[in-house]
C-alpha cells in the first residue's frame, strides 16, 4: 500500500484500538485507579518497571505493589520509614525484587525532594524531537542516592542502546492527551510531537511487515528510524500509533 493508504489503515487501527476497553487488558489500569497526579504519575512509573513477561502477571504484581504502598504510593514514597520498607520483603517479579522495589521507593522520593518531581525531571533535558537523552538523564538523576549496582538494569538507557521499551510507554501515558480516557495528558511541560513508540517484539514485527522499519534489532536506533517514519504520517502525535502497531500485533496476529 502507498503511503496513504498506509495511513488511512493505521489511522483506523489507531481509533479501533485506544478506546476504553483496550484499559480492561493493560497494565495501564493500574494508574487509572488513582486521581492525585502524584500517585497516578508513581503508580505508571512503577507498573511500566515491570511490564515486561506475561501481561496478567505484569498486572497482578503491579496492584500488588500498590497494596504494598498503601495504595497512597505518593505518600508512602514522601514519608515512608524503614519499618514500613520492611513491609515490602518478599516481593518480586521476574529479576526485580524487594531490595530492586525499596530502592525505587528511595530514589523516587529523591526525585520529588531534590528534583521537582517525575514530570520536571523528564522535561529539563527534553529535546525538540526526542525523548530519548533526556532519559538517560533521568536515570543518572534516579541513582544519585545508593544502590546496589543490580538495581540499574531496570530503568533502560538510550544512550547505550537501549530502546526504552517501557520509559517510553510511561511517558505516553503520561504525556499524551487521547481525549478516549487511555492516556492521561497530565504531563502539559513535553510536548506529545517528541514521544517514541514504544518498541517490542510486537509492534516492531508489525512496522517491519508494514514497511515502516527495517532494522531487525529493536534497539535505540530502529527506534530512531520508526519515530521517522511515524512522524511523516502524524508529526503531532505520532506515538498514537502504538496502538495499532500493539493491537495488529497482539490482538489480531498481524
Amino acid at each position: 500500500m502507498n503511503k496513504a493508504e498506509l495511513k488511512e489503515f493505521l489511522d483506523e487501527k489507531v481509533i479501533q484500538y485506544n478506546t476504553l476497553d483496550f484499559i480492561d487488558s493493560d497494565p495501564i489500569q493500574i494508574p487509572h485507579q488513582f486521581s492525585l497526579k502524584e500517585d497516578i504519575e508513581i503508580a505508571g512509573f512503577l507498573t511500566a518497571t515491570i511490564a515486561w513477561g506475561n501481561r496478567k502477571m505484569i498486572i497482578n504484581n503491579s496492584k500488588r505493589m500498590m497494596e504494598l504502598l498503601g495504595n497512597s504510593p505518593y505518600d508512602f514514597i514522601m514519608w515512608h520509614n524503614d519499618t514500613q520498607l520492611e513491609k515490602l520483603d518478599g516481593f518480586v517479579h521476574r529479576t526485580f525484587n524487594s531490595d530492586d522495589f525499596k530502592t525505587f521507593v528511595k530514589a523516587l522520593q529523591h526525585i520529588y525532594t531534590t528534583h521537582n518531581g517525575l514530570e520536571m525531571a523528564f522535561a529539563k533535558n527534553q529535546q525538540a524531537l526526542t525523548m530519548q537523552p533526556s532519559i538517560a538523564e533521568f536515570k543518572k538523576l534516579f541513582f544519585e542516592i545508593a544502590h546496589q549496582s543490580r538495581t540499574m538494569k531496570h530503568l533502560s538507557d538510550p544512550s547505550i542502546g537501549s530502546a526504552a521499551k517501557r520509559i517510553n510507554m510511561f511517558l505516553r501515558w503520561m504525556v499524551r492527551q487521547d481525549k478516549k480516557g487511555v492516556d492521561f495528558g497530565i504531563w502539559k511541560s513535553i510536548s506529545p510531537a517528541s514521544l517514541s513508540c514504544p518498541l517490542d517484539v510486537h509492534s516492531g514485527n508489525v512496522a517491519r511487515k508494514l514497511g515502516l522499519l527495517t532494522r531487525k534489532q529493536n534497539d535505540s536506533k530502529a527506534l530512531a528510524e520508526l519515530d521517522a517514519a511515524l512522524r511523516k504520517l502524524d508529526a503531532n502525535d505520532p506515538v498514537k500509533y502504538d496502538f495499532a502497531l500493539f493491537g495488529l500485533g497482539v490482538f489480531e496476529g498481524f
